[in-house]
């Protein structure tokens, strides 16, 4: 089932293999007038989605085939920087976890409250927008990165990954007290208000795996 009024950037798309909730929820979303594109499965999704310009995605974690998950990975692989509002009606905390550490912009428990449910996808259609109308990720995040200096460089990195202040300063032979001091310096300058921005910003610029970081259990290099 799939409406083909013409994409927009107002458009959302809902994914979900049950064909009750997925016809529900178009429905409701199309009753405060926006458009909206409707797939049974992750990988449709994926094949039409580099088509048009969507606003946000309602996504099903527990989907046959390609899950949520996997949907969420693989629209950052191919560099698709849409706000996904994952719905489960099995929100166990690993699987929360992981949406919002790879950029999810909002989990929300079945059976969900209707009004809860528009005012998160209006705030994702919101901030999209607004996003849409700032310099590529791309300029800005190299932009960003040409100010640091080579000694903040070999802090920031690490810092992306996840290592803390003591490990990054046994890599380095410095003291921590010196770490911090770089770490400060790298957040101001990158406009960073919390690490995971830190993270998100080498993921964008390419320098991070967004599998390889330390809270996925890898090892330290």
């Amino acid at each position: 089932m799939t409406n083909h009024a013409k994409p927009e950037a107002t458009t959302v798309c809902i994914v979900d293999d049950d064909a009750g909730m997925l016809e529900s929820t178009q429905w409701l979303l199309e009753s405060v007038g926006l458009n909206v594109e409707a797939y049974s499965d992750g990988r449709t999704f994926l094949d039409a989605v580099g088509n048009k310009k969507a606003g946000c995605v309602v996504l099903d974690v527990r989907m046959p085939g390609l899950g949520g998950l996997n949907v969420q990975e693989e629209l950052q692989k191919r560099g698709l920087d849409l706000p996904i509002i994952f719905v489960s009606g099995h929100a166990d905390v690993p699987i929360v976890v992981r949406a919002f550490k790879f950029g999810a912009f909002d989990f929300i428990e079945k059976p969900f409250n209707e009004q809860l449910l528009l005012d998160s996808v209006q705030q994702a259609l919101q901030e999209h927008r607004h996003t849409d109308n700032q310099p590529s990720r791309d300029e800005t995040t190299d932009a960003l990165l040409a100010t640091l200096t080579r000694r903040e460089r070999d802090v920031f990195l690490p810092l992306a990954r996840g290592y803390t202040s003591r490990e990054i300063a046994d890599q380095l032979n410095v003291s921590v007290k010196t770490i911090d001091l770089y770490r400060a310096r790298v957040m101001k300058r990158l406009g960073a208000d919390r690490l995971p921005d830190v993270t998100g910003t080498a993921i964008a610029a390419g320098l991070l795996d967004p599998l390889d970081l330390r809270g996925e259990g890898k090892e330290q290099p």
